[in-house]
């Protein structure tokens, strides 16, 4: 928990520097772990349940490890329309995953997102900052293979 201490060292132990601390424990473990997000609570005098309230209400948390990989399939309007819902099946196929949860050998994250705002591709999706549009669900093995 080295790491951690010196976040902590970083900012005032006080309510107000929560969000920020726990950006940087993010970015460090990838994750905040129940561990981590105890030992912080202590540090600045809220509950664990304070922190994991706050913990949960921001999308950019993480609380599971997550993959090495982050899979999000578009769900918009034009991405349904075109397909989207048969693209996330056949992921989910692929990797044995539902959405929402991580590959158990920490390769693969798999996420639905309101919109990639990329709708003249649709169907959609992005692994980690890729692209990858006009989809079928045949077109699914060859493109995680590349991120194997």
């Amino acid at each position: 928990m080295e790491p951690l201490y010196e976040i902590l060292n970083n900012h005032e132990k006080k309510e107000k520097s929560l969000i920020p601390i726990l950006q940087d424990v993010q970015n460090e473990y990838d994750y905040l772990p129940e561990a981590v997000l105890r030992r912080v609570a202590t540090e600045i005098g809220m509950s664990l349940s304070q922190v994991y309230g706050v913990a949960t209400f921001y999308s950019q948390f993480h609380l599971e490890p997550r993959g090495d990989n982050i899979i999000r399939v578009c769900m918009g309007t034009a991405c349904h329309v075109r397909g989207g819902e048969d693209i996330l099946n056949k992921i989910e196929e692929e990797l044995g995953v539902d959405e929402g949860e991580t590959t158990d050998d920490l390769k693969f994250t798999l996420e639905s997102v309101a919109c990639i705002g990329a709708c003249g591709l649709a169907p959609v999706i992005m692994i980690n900052d890729d692209t990858h549009g006009r989809l079928t669900p045949d077109k699914v093995p060859e493109i995680l293979e590349q991120y194997q």
